[in-house]
């Protein structure tokens, strides 16, 4: 069940961001337990050198295993090579793969000094839940989303 208060806001590099927007990326892999709901919104924050958000997706399901099984179930979808994920999972005793579904890209990103405008705002190392307070504050930074996100969450982000 979507909480329409709560949605995730999700650090990737700008090749992933960019992979998971066109549909060619739909699993995202983290190094810990996630535990988001299916139909969990999904911001996507592009770090450097793009620093913005760049677009949103849902959230299908959440394949927690150990990175062994998750990267057997997924590995076509992770947009990823071997090495990259064995890198990237060196030392995890548990990974996460989120399947995400419907991607949007944002016509303007809304960038980092944007956000920060709007108050204090830090892009997460991994993830982070966003609150409803959060939201509206990102819909004031960047009103091109407003739109997207009201459409997003049934209309519960104030103008």
């Amino acid at each position: 069940m979507n909480d329409p208060e709560r949605a995730m806001l999700l650090s990737v590099h700008p090749r992933f961001a960019t992979a998971i927007l066109a549909g060619s990326k739909t699993v995202e892999v983290r190094r810990q337990r996630v535990a988001a709901p299916p139909g969990t919104l999904v911001l996507l924050y592009a770090t450097a050198p793009t620093m913005a958000l760049v677009g949103m997706a849902r959230i299908a399901s959440v394949h927690v295993a150990s990175p062994r099984e998750v990267w057997s179930a997924h590995r076509a979808q992770t947009g990823i090579t071997r090495r990259e994920y064995d890198a990237y999972m060196s030392g995890a005793a548990q990974a996460s793969g989120l399947t995400l579904e419907d991607p949007v890209s944002f016509d303007e990103p809304v960038p980092l000094s944007a956000l920060r405008a709007t108050g204090a705002f830090h892009p997460p190392q991994s993830y982070r839940y966003l609150k409803s307070d959060d939201l509206r504050r990102v819909v004031e930074a960047g009103p091109v989303v407003a739109t997207a996100l009201r459409e997003a969450l049934g209309g519960l982000v104030p103008a």
